[in-house]
């Protein structure tokens, strides 16, 4: 089963930038679908962004043209760069390796207004 380990995680103000990475354990990562997901305090987990092995990606309503969901199979990493954010984006974020159903222990997201 991959290992994956989330960092880039922290404090920013609203409007500002961040930039998660994921690195994955294994093989054959360049096959695989991955997602970032978050979850906010009394809510439930939910799907930002995934991307495909052929690049195909999808976003929530909500972060849609703020966030950019890549990654780089020759370093087993998934990124999610995280523009113009806003309070309401603070969470928990979790990388996931959807082919495997593999999650990371995630990295704290905090957004002050």
């Amino acid at each position: 089963q991959a290992q994956l380990v989330e960092s880039g995680g922290g404090l920013v103000h609203a409007g500002g930038s961040l930039r998660l990475s994921c690195v994955v354990s294994g093989n054959n990562f360049a096959f695989r679908h991955m997602g970032w997901y978050r979850q906010a305090p009394g809510k439930q987990r939910e799907l930002v962004a995934s991307i495909s092995s052929v690049l195909s990606t999808n976003y929530a309503d909500s972060v849609k043209g703020r966030f950019t969901i890549s990654r780089d199979n020759a370093k087993n990493t998934v990124y999610l760069e995280m523009n113009s954010l806003k309070p309401e984006d603070t969470a928990v974020y979790y990388c996931k390796d959807r082919t495997f159903n593999s999650w990371g222990q995630g990295t704290q997201v905090t957004v002050s207004s």
